[in-house]
């Protein structure tokens, strides 16, 4: 495999954008505490999810080294870690499936198609600035609130698609509201009022539609009563956004501010939830 210290190399082995982090582990501890039971094939999902999550950094590298993007010499670490991630994953969910749920592998299809997708688009340069595919990818990530949830319960509930649409629209808006503060962040200044409503259109609709089906929900009884807690707080928070552009920001400030911002959406839902 090469030079072993060539092999250990942080930004082939471990994915650098550190905002994606939110996407996986926030489904993931909404299902766990919504499922309300902690086993052994709970870790195994926990494993599983997370191996497959970190095995994506090393198939881009790979990508990248094969189109010229990357020298060739990444590709012993690239390897490497993708054989050591997918035995992690192969493992974990072998330990799933001798527990009883062979089920929940089902939800990783939806995966395979929107990751192919975002390969060729590294491939070809083009992964960047790619909302639609983000959010598409954060879709298939929020897929591991139903599996925990359903492992939790240790029986399928339909409940756990609602989990799923919900931490779904919540990731959509925060990748909608990050792309309405980049954007302002090249302004020059701060903008008439009317530009400013105008700049954060879409990331209000995303925001208040969240709010009002989390809100319908609660209050015919499909879901928790406080369900639209959490999502008043994004909602509230796209409202300071836009009435405070981020003309100047740096992108780690905004990153920072929105993880914060998701963290404690994790936090409330949970205990709405409950």
């Amino acid at each position: 495999m090469g030079n072993p210290k060539s092999i250990f190399v942080r930004v082939i082995a471990i994915p650098q954008d550190h905002g994606s982090w939110v996407f996986i582990l926030s489904p993931l501890l909404v299902g766990i505490f919504a499922g309300g039971r902690f086993s052994l094939a709970t870790l195994f999902l926990i494993v599983a999810a997370m191996a497959a999550f970190m095995s994506r950094q090393p198939v881009t590298v790979a990508v990248k080294a094969y189109a010229g993007r990357r020298p060739r010499t990444d590709l012993p670490a690239a390897w490497f870690w993708m054989l050591v991630y997918g035995a992690v994953t192969s493992a974990a969910l072998a330990g799933l499936v001798l527990q009883g749920f062979v089920d929940v592998l089902y939800l990783a299809v939806p995966g395979l198609p929107v990751f192919a997708w975002h390969l060729y688009l590294v491939s070809r340069r083009a992964e960047r600035k790619q909302a639609g595919v983000e959010i598409l990818a954060t879709g298939v990530l929020s897929l591991a609130a139903p599996a925990a949830y359903w492992v939790g319960k240790g029986v399928y509930d339909p409940l756990g698609w609602a989990l799923w649409l919900l931490a779904w629209l919540q990731s959509a808006a925060s990748i909608v509201h990050t792309y309405m503060r980049l954007e302002q962040r090249t302004l020059t200044g701060v903008p008439p009022r009317p530009v400013r409503w105008q700049t954060g259109r879409r990331a209000l609709l995303y925001t208040s539609f969240n709010l009002a089906l989390a809100l319908a929900s609660g209050l015919t009884g499909l879901l928790p009563r406080l369900v639209f807690v959490p999502f008043l707080l994004q909602w509230l928070e796209t409202l300071w956004g836009i009435t405070h552009p981020a003309v100047g920001v740096k992108p780690t400030r905004i990153g920072v501010r929105q993880l914060i911002v998701s963290t404690l959406f994790t936090i409330l839902f949970i205990l709405a939830w409950q």
